[in-house]
């Protein structure tokens, strides 16, 4: 039983860790395939003063304006509307999805080599991970039925193990960090050969799993790419409920009881959070001028780019630790930190949703002629492929989705406060250590979008 256990986390390891051998000096980033982003002309101090200023005016305004009639009308409004031919689009989601890996994997070996104009890098990083994932929580979260490993798990005789409970989320809180890092120290993002491999050993890696232990609680409790999407999609406006289409305010579904269950699950999404982060972060100059430091004094480059994304790992989880603790004992409650993280972790989910919308918002919209003309002929693509030219002010969204995912991180954490804690003033004093990490991580996100991207050193 223990061996069986363990076989889905070493599948994925193995995957993890043959793509990480074939990492060479390369522009191993999605964005390399645009042009760099420039720096804004704003001052630096002033938009983070603002910024961060923002976050605690909004935490007052919340506070001290509304009341828990208006908090409960808000996140329970909504509509539902019905599903035309359910049956039908189910099965052509599935389809479609299958059909995507498949064709990912064959243009990624049989394709042109140059990643501007291989249908595989465009329609992974521009289509899925780019434009896909923004359509998570702008609208609604599609995945459960396009997971084409879903789909192929379902096909295959199942074995039926339980699954470990003691493991809980922790496999998928490391595979997501290992896929970031893959991301980062590899040419998966401008090699098709490599995407393609990835791709392969993934699978490879997965549909064990799902075989072992069901596709239902693999792809519920395991699978990191299948939570990520689910997270994004608790921020959405839509979702299906009973065969019907439920339309609700974005960020309304944050504030579910049991949306974040244990400290496994909380850890995943500090990761989600962290990792987009870091994932902007090492194409700073800050960090080029960094990581030339840390290599002179001797150690390896191998070493620090894992180094570091453990270490933010750990430093995010252990300061959100402590704001939970904090909060306690502000609140002056009777209620465990452990239950007060619980309840405020979903709120990171719209942090992490406005960072992922400003890092790829430009990228998406610059690259998508691109990947409209090679869609058109993808074994044999033009030449020369364009690109939209986005004007100077486009970085000022950027900026603007941080904030407003900080905003409603924040109107999400009251309202969980509103919930959870009986006093007013007890809930207001729950968010304070809360607040104090959001208006930090909110300077943190604003720099890191304004500055200019370039391409990671070392890798």
């Amino acid at each position: 039983m223990k061996r069986t256990a363990l076989i889905g986390s070493v599948a994925g390891a193995l995957a993890l860790s043959g793509v990480a051998t074939l990492a060479i000096p390369a522009a191993a980033h999605a964005g390399s395939l645009s042009t760099s982003q420039e720096s804004l002309t704003i001052p630096t101090w002033l938009f983070l003063l603002t910024g961060g200023g923002a976050v605690g005016a909004s935490f007052l305004l919340a506070s001290f304006v509304t009341d828990r009639t208006f908090i409960g009308s808000v996140h329970s409004w909504h509509r539902r509307l019905a599903l035309p031919a359910r049956t039908s689009v189910l099965a052509a989601g599935r389809a479609i999805g299958v059909f995507g890996l498949c064709l990912a994997i064959v243009v990624g070996f049989l394709g042109p080599p140059s990643p501007q104009g291989n249908l595989a890098i465009l329609l992974v990083w521009v289509g899925w991970w780019a434009g896909f994932t923004m359509s998570s929580y702008l609208l609604g979260n599609a995945w459960p039925v396009l997971n084409p490993w879903r789909t192929l798990a379902r096909s295959l005789p199942a074995v039926g193990r339980a699954y470990p409970d003691r493991l809980g989320a922790w496999p998928s809180v490391a595979a997501l960090l290992g896929l970031i890092w893959i991301e980062i120290v590899s040419p998966i993002a401008t090699d098709p050969r490599a995407l393609a491999t990835l791709i392969v050993l993934y699978s490879i890696g997965t549909l064990p799993g799902a075989v072992v232990y069901g596709s239902e609680v693999w792809f519920r409790r395991a699978d990191p790419i299948a939570r990520v999407f689910r997270c994004y999609g608790r921020v959405a406006p839509l979702t299906t409920e009973s065969g019907r289409l439920r339309v609700r305010l974005p960020g309304s579904a944050l504030t579910e009881t049991r949306l974040v269950d244990g400290w496994d699950e909380i850890g995943f999404v500090i990761a989600l959070l962290w990792g987009t982060t870091f994932d902007g972060l090492v194409l700073t100059p800050a960090w080029e001028t960094f990581a030339r430091g840390v290599v002179s004094l001797g150690i390896p480059s191998g070493l620090l780019y894992p180094a570091c994304l453990a270490a933010g790992f750990g430093l995010f989880f252990g300061v959100y630790r402590l704001a939970a603790r904090r909060s306690r004992a502000s609140a002056r409650t009777y209620r465990s930190a452990s239950e007060i993280a619980r309840r405020f972790a979903p709120s990171l989910l719209a942090i992490a949703a406005g960072y992922h919308l400003a890092h790829y918002l430009d990228y998406f919209l610059s690259l998508l002629p691109s990947l409209v003309v090679v869609a058109t002929s993808p074994l044999a693509p033009p030449a020369t492929v364009p690109q939209l030219v986005l004007p100077g002010w486009f970085g000022g969204l950027a900026l603007a989705s941080v904030l407003g995912g900080h905003l409603l991180a924040i109107w999400v954490a009251h309202a969980a406060a509103y919930d959870l804690f009986p006093g007013r003033l007890q809930a207001i004093r729950s968010q304070y250590a809360l607040t104090a990490v959001m208006v930090f991580y909110t300077a943190v996100s604003l720099w890191v979008v304004s500055q200019p991207s370039g391409t990671p050193p070392f890798v």
